[in-house]
């Protein structure tokens, strides 16, 4: 292997990804660092090699030993990595072995969120939702990180079936809810080619659907612990380009949204917020023409109220 210096003065970004590889390869984690430390010094005098500096990170957050892994883990590092780093290192630490090693402050309260999500227990003071899944949320989720590429699955869904639509209701205001329905996606429509829109009316989950102008859709009710999956899952995604929040960060968004169509105070009682959330009806949908590209279509249906509510939201390469 070329020495480290002479291959950061060389400044092939594809030569120095592969030290990188071999690197992690051997566990030289303290040689790897050396290499970020010498990149960001170069990027400094010119280099353009701070992309290989942010993928060191990322390796070491990913694979190194908590130890290692648990410095990088900081607000702000990572901004051009594949996931964000408190994902990334909550993927492949668990909470008992990296928290020892975590700086006080948000960075270390996003991991404790992630790593709540998939099934550690935390014991770790919580923010404004719990650092425990209820029993009414669903297994959200998650997603899987390798050297070069992620895996970002969807919550699968029930086959939809195409309905015939209630005559529009007049749209209501509601801009707390749904701003909360359209802020899942936020990512998607400021930092990526996507569009949203919602409505809510006086009527059904139909009728909500049929203010997007729509005679017939495809539709299904689903239970809410899917409807939660849904949500969370749009939250966490960076959609085409944006940059990804995490699944912390959709489950915040999920909750949120739950308690602005149910009128719940915030921060929510979970017990409360999972019977109200209940007492919904949840319905995935779409229009005719198979959905292609990142997609969420949610409606929402208070019998008790007699309102609906109903969000579309698309982004494309």
């Amino acid at each position: 292997m070329p020495t480290l210096s002479a291959a950061v003065e060389r400044g092939n970004p594809d030569e120095l990804l592969r030290i990188v590889d071999a690197l992690c390869e051997r566990r030289s984690w303290e040689e790897l660092l050396e290499l970020k430390d010498r990149c960001l010094e170069a990027a400094d005098r010119g280099k353009q090699l701070w992309g290989v500096a942010e993928h060191v990170d990322y390796r070491l957050a990913l694979e190194a030993p908590p130890e290692w892994a648990g410095p990088v883990v900081v607000s702000g590092a990572g901004r051009f990595t594949i996931g964000p780093l408190t994902e990334v290192a909550a993927s492949s630490h668990t909470w008992s072995e990296i928290s020892p090693h975590l700086e006080t402050g948000p960075a270390r309260q996003v991991v404790a969120q992630e790593r709540a999500i998939r099934g550690d227990a935390v014991d770790e003071a919580g923010g404004e939702i719990p650092l425990q899944l209820q029993p009414w949320e669903p297994a959200y989720p998650v997603a899987t990180y390798h050297d070069r590429s992620a895996e970002f699955p969807p919550p699968d869904l029930p086959d939809l079936l195409e309905v015939e639509l209630q005559t529009a209701s007049e749209a209501l205001e509601d801009p707390d809810s749904l701003e909360a329905l359209e802020g899942l996606v936020t990512t998607w429509t400021t930092e990526s080619n996507g569009r949203s829109e919602s409505f809510a009316v006086s009527g059904s989950a139909r009728s909500a659907v049929a203010a997007f102008g729509l005679t017939h859709a495809r539709m299904v009710e689903i239970p809410f612990a899917t409807a939660m999956a849904v949500m969370a899952w749009a939250g966490a995604s960076g959609g085409a380009h944006g940059r990804r929040p995490g699944a912390a960060a959709g489950r915040f968004a999920a909750w949120w949204a739950v308690a602005m169509l149910t009128d719940s105070s915030w921060p929510p009682d979970p017990i409360d917020l999972g019977s109200s959330g209940v007492s919904l009806r949840w319905y995935a949908w779409s229009d005719l023409i198979p959905p292609t590209g990142w997609t969420l279509h949610l409606a929402v249906e208070d019998p008790t109220e007699g309102l609906g509510w109903a969000v579309s939201a698309v982004d494309a390469v």
